[in-house]
Order: structure tokens, then C-alpha cells, then sequence
């Protein structure tokens, strides 16, 4: 679908992309930031969402790139945390093209609450998970590799990824025991192979906008850096505060927009 783009238009997605890539790669949510910059450009809300997914994918690998020392070490669970994602995200992004948004739409509010309960108590969910295990004479397999986490998170991330970032960190937090930034860094890196792989069956089907999705590209790359950057020295008990109000805030925002 060709369609023409104001210097304003251009402007507005731009520093979209730039603050949709701060946020996503922090904490998650920049839905709620580029979405609506796209819907104001003109785009149709199915085009938005695929437009949306396929300018964040950069921004947000790059960030799980720029600090590798925190990702989980290359063995055979990692290349099935891969795997996992990606097939995940193909099979949601075939979702969004057959099926109405609505159907998962209304689950947004749900899954983000909970995933920024997960957020807020991840340490001592995680510790109380394994202590009840070992009770039982038995461990948990529960990390950022774990593929029975991994693959029902990375469909909903491809289908339509509002909030994704939340969802993804909150279950990544409970999984490193409230370490933000290994679990951030996990985010980013699922995150950014999820919306890898559901950007390259959009754009074999030929569903994308490509002008504000590039526009809204370079923008997200910027912000997308400058908020790993600021997740390598941010303490954690700030960004623990900064997450649980934000989900708590996108739960909001979420459930008024599909709820009433």
C-alpha cells in the first residue's frame, strides 16, 4: 500500500521509533508509544501492528547484542531458546494474518498484570518454586532456555507483541531470581528473534508499509542503544520500581483500550 509521508509525518515517526526503542529495550511496551504513531500516519490497525513488529526488531536485538556478557552460555538449550522463539513468533505472525486481532486482543490486560506480578516478586517466586521442589525431592528446570515458557510467550509476541517486553521479562525475572539485567538482556534477545522471524513472513506475504516502517526503523535502533546502555549501570532496585509501575500502567492503558 504506497502512501505519501509528510515531513511532519516522517518527524513524529521517527522520534516514535527512538522512544518505543528506549522503552522496549528497558523494560518492554513500546507498543504503546509506536502503535498509536502509526494509526496517526494513516495506517490501517492490522498494517500498524505489522509495521509496528517490523521496526523494532533492529532496535531490539541490537540491544541484547551490545551486552552479551549477560546472555545465557552457547549450548544446546540455547540454540532451542532460538528455535523456540523464532518458531513461536512464525506461528503467531501466521496467526495475525488468518484470524481477527480481537481474539487475543482482550487477553492483553490479563497477561500483562500477570507478568508484571511475576516482575515485582520474581525473587522470591522463583526461590519459593524451588525450595518446594526440592521438598519434594525433585529440581525445577525453569530458566531463560526453558522451551515450555518460551514457545506459548514467543506466539503471543508474534500475533501482536503489545506489551510483549513486559510478558517476556517478567517470566525471564522469575527464571534469574530478580537479576533485571541478565533477565533484560534475555528479553531483548527473544524479543528481538521474535520479531525477526514474524517480520520475515509479513514481508514474504508482502503485508508491509515500508516508508514509515523504516522511518520508524532508524529511530528505534537509536533508542534501542541508549537504553542498553542505561541498563548496564541502572540499579536494580530502581528498575524494579521503574517495571511494575510501567506494566501496571500498560495493564491500564490496555484494558480501558480493549475492554470499554
Amino acid at each position: 500500500m504506497p502512501m505519501e509521508i509528510t515531513l511532519h509525518t516522517a518527524s513524529m515517526l521517527f522520534f516514535a521509533g527512538i522512544g518505543g526503542g528506549l522503552l522496549t529495550s528497558l523494560v518492554g511496551g513500546a507498543a504503546v508509544i509506536t502503535y498509536p504513531a502509526l494509526l496517526a500516519a494513516g495506517l490501517p490497525p492490522q498494517t500498524a501492528t505489522i509495521c509496528n513488529l517490523v521496526s523494532t526488531f533492529p532496535g531490539v536485538f541490537l540491544a541484547a547484542m551490545s551486552d552479551r556478557g549477560q546472555l545465557p552460555k552457547l549450548d544446546r538449550a540455547f540454540a532451542g531458546m532460538v528455535v523456540a522463539s523464532m518458531l513461536g513468533a512464525v506461528l503467531g505472525a501466521g496467526l495475525l494474518l488468518a484470524t481477527p486481532q480481537r481474539l487475543f486482543a482482550v487477553l492483553v490486560p490479563l497477561l500483562l498484570g500477570f507478568a508484571t506480578v511475576l516482575f515485582a516478586f520474581a525473587k522470591p517466586i522463583g526461590e519459593w518454586a524451588q525450595a518446594r521442589a526440592a521438598r519434594k525431592g525433585r529440581a525445577i528446570d525453569f530458566s531463560v532456555t526453558n522451551l515450555k515458557v518460551l514457545l506459548p510467550v514467543s506466539v503471543y509476541g508474534g500475533y501482536f507483541g503489545a506489551g510483549v517486553g513486559v510478558l517476556i521479562l517478567g517470566v525471564m525475572s522469575v527464571a534469574t531470581r530478580g537479576d533485571y539485567r541478565s533477565a533484560n538482556v534475555a528479553k531483548n534477545l527473544v524479543g528481538g528473534l521474535n520479531t525477526f522471524a514474524a517480520a520475515a513472513v509479513f514481508i514474504v506475504k508482502g503485508a508491509v508499509v515500508w516508508m514509515p516502517a523504516l522511518i520508524m526503523m532508524a529511530g528505534s535502533i537509536i533508542g534501542g542503544q541508549i537504553g542498553a546502555a542505561l541498563a548496564k549501570v541502572a540499579p536494580r532496585h530502581v528498575m524494579r520500581i521503574a517495571v511494575t509501575v510501567i506494566g501496571a500502567l500498560l495493564t491500564v492503558y490496555f484494558a480501558w483500550e480493549y475492554w470499554f
